[in-house]
């Protein structure tokens, strides 16, 4: 961002690439967007409710209120009628767009200082001859809270370390936690979208990872 502040992060975990979308924020940034190369996907409002989720499947976009606007199918997955995909453009912030065309045509844009760069995340993804994803796995809710609080204290110490090495300086308020740190929070919040919980406990999980 303009303000110095991380907008877009693409790591490798194994063969799996991923991009992650912050928010234009100093300190610990909210994560705004995930898209992963296995074709799972996931927008954030900025309350850090989820806006749209993404599937080898399909797709869903959800209002502010939790109330599913739109579903559709990718038609080259369907095995019977299917519920088409009718363009759908979103801005995260002032800074950065998503525009979803197709399964393989998923386009994130960043403007800045009068210049753009776009990243097309879609991928093409095979399934099994059965169609179905193999069963993620699930936590219970003490385990998915203690994963949050886990994350959420070495966030913690990882800022106390910047404190120590800046001690008369700012500049610690503008670092970036490690990479492993933020991999682990997005790994958090997708196992409470697979988890049985409530929607008040996955609210809760998702704000102590982004606190």
């Amino acid at each position: 961002y303009q303000s110095g502040n991380v907008a877009i992060i693409i790591t490798r975990e194994r063969e799996q690439m991923i991009c992650i979308v912050q928010e234009d924020e100093p300190r610990t940034a909210k994560i705004r967007a995930l898209f992963q190369s296995d074709g799972r996907s996931t927008c954030y409002y900025p309350n850090g409710d989820e806006w749209i989720n993404m599937s080898i499947q399909g797709g869903q976009y959800l209002d502010q209120a939790g109330n599913r606007v739109r579903r559709w199918m990718w038609p080259n997955l369907s095995t019977g009628p299917h519920v088409p995909l009718s363009p759908i453009f979103i801005s995260l912030n002032r800074h950065v767009g998503v525009r979803i065309l197709a399964q393989d045509k998923i386009f994130v844009s960043f403007l800045a200082m009068g210049r753009q760069a776009k990243f097309n995340m879609g991928t093409k993804v095979q399934v099994s001859t059965a169609g179905q994803l193999p069963p993620p796995a699930r936590l219970g809710e003490d385990e998915l809270l203690l994963l949050a609080f886990r994350v959420r204290i070495l966030q913690l110490f990882d800022r106390m370390r910047g404190c120590l090495n800046f001690p008369s300086s700012e500049q610690w308020n503008k670092m970036q936690p490690p990479t492993y740190l933020m991999t682990q929070a997005v790994k958090i919040l997708e196992l409470c979208m697979a988890a049985d919980i409530s929607d008040e406990l996955r609210s809760s999980i998702r704000a102590i990872v982004n606190a």
